[in-house]
């Protein structure tokens, strides 16, 4: 059997008729960049997510770095993440001229450690930007509380996670804004790259408008700004996945709970945690080797066997040829956690069109492997429970 790791093909043919009658409706409109359907899809953004604006990009990485631009964040600021995330979140921080400053993660569910946080605040620092990692949202209750006690802007990247939520919260709903991109991986993804932004301040709304436009607020008028402009084309294909994203991603969970199920037993890997009240998506779903050495030649035995694993943020932001780009750049305190889930990390198929022959041959693949090294786990070593962190997300 071959899993493939993306399913892009067949959710097009799911929906293809949505899709088409969209795109046709772009090309006979004649408005092809900044016209009606953008506008609908932006409103029907704002609308899922709860808040007043929604804001169409052209990437996800801009998103980021707008967002800090309409904040005022810049040179000699400080802006806080977390290294063990996909290298844009940082990369958008240096383009705007800012600092980043690399905490580490929470072990359990690889989200930004709120405490790493408050440790590393200095006079400098202007910004936060946890990123809702894997499809599970960071602790944004007590990284919402560190902001306000030290006056402090949020970003959430939320690239990985839309449709996810807390206990007590939404994305968007306990920072200045929340971004995401829409390339095709994504759970929501169109066909090449795209991105957005949604929030409740009016200020930012307007300031991204005009960054996005060449600083435009109308017709020949233009201040300091760019191009990231999200075209209708695209805004009209994810209008149509939008409908479907939540049933989308209630078949991720499906298929993460049959991948738990079935690999709860295994010895040499833990498994992904999703704590108690929240709304895991899994944009990913990740196993952890408990030995480095171990996730090459799982991931090697896997796709030998027809499954199409893959490894996501393997080399840690800190340890990467661009790092640090400017010398703006600077890691707080210990980031072990971070530079274990790097080396350790494996990502299995997960996409909503699998099926149960295909989730159920992964599952086999994978125990037939953990077969023949769970002898060797290191004594004392086991998977991480809910509850087994150091942070609030307790």
């Amino acid at each position: 059997m071959k899993v493939e790791f993306y399913g892009h093909v067949r959710q097009y043919h799911n929906i293809k008729s949505e899709i088409d009658k969209n795109i046709k409706t772009v090309l006979e409109s004649g408005q092809y960049v900044m016209g009606p359907m953008l506008k609908q899809f932006e409103a029907e953004l704002a609308a899922y997510h709860g808040t007043k604006y929604a804001v169409g990009l052209a990437n996800g990485t801009d998103a980021i770095w707008l967002a800090l631009m309409a904040l005022g964040i810049g040179p000699g600021d400080e802006v806080i993440t977390h290294p063990n995330t996909f290298f844009a979140t940082a990369e958008a921080i240096w383009i705007a001229g800012a600092t980043a400053v690399f905490v580490d993660c929470c072990p359990t569910t690889k989200c930004i450690c709120p405490e790493a946080i408050e440790a590393a605040i200095t006079p400098k620092t202007k910004a936060i930007i946890p990123v809702h990692l894997y499809g599970q949202c960071a602790d944004m209750v007590a990284i919402s509380k560190i902001a306000k006690k030290h006056k402090l802007k949020v970003i959430e990247d939320n690239a990985q996670s839309i449709g996810a939520h807390g206990p007590k919260f939404k994305v968007g709903q306990l920072s200045d804004a929340a971004t995401t991109s829409f390339i095709i991986q994504k759970n929501l993804g169109t066909f090449g790259d795209s991105g957005g932004l949604v929030t409740n301040n009016a200020e930012i709304d307007k300031a991204v408008r005009r960054l996005r436009n060449h600083g435009s607020t109308a017709r020949n008028v233009h201040s300091y700004g760019f191009n990231s402009r999200l075209d209708d084309i695209h805004a009209g294909i994810i209008s149509a996945k939008l409908k479907h994203l939540d049933e989308y991603n209630d078949a991720r969970r499906k298929w993460a709970a049959r991948y738990t199920a079935g690999l709860k037993d295994c010895k040499t890997f833990t498994l992904p945690v999703e704590l108690k009240g929240y709304r895991h998506v899994f944009h990913l779903y990740v196993i952890e080797t408990l030995k480095a050495e171990w996730r090459d030649q799982l991931v090697d035995f896997l796709v030998k066997n027809g499954v199409d694993a893959k490894t996501h943020y393997s080399i840690a932001i800190h340890k990467q040829a661009g790092y640090p780009w400017g010398k703006k750049a600077r890691i707080a305190g210990s980031v072990a956690n971070a530079e274990a889930n790097a080396v350790t990390c494996i990502s299995l198929p997960m996409y909503p069109e699998l099926n149960a022959k295909e989730v159920d041959y992964v599952i086999a693949k994978v125990k037939e492997w953990d077969a023949q090294f769970a002898s060797q786990v290191p004594a004392g070593k086991k998977s991480a429970k809910s509850g087994d962190c150091c942070c609030s997300c307790k």
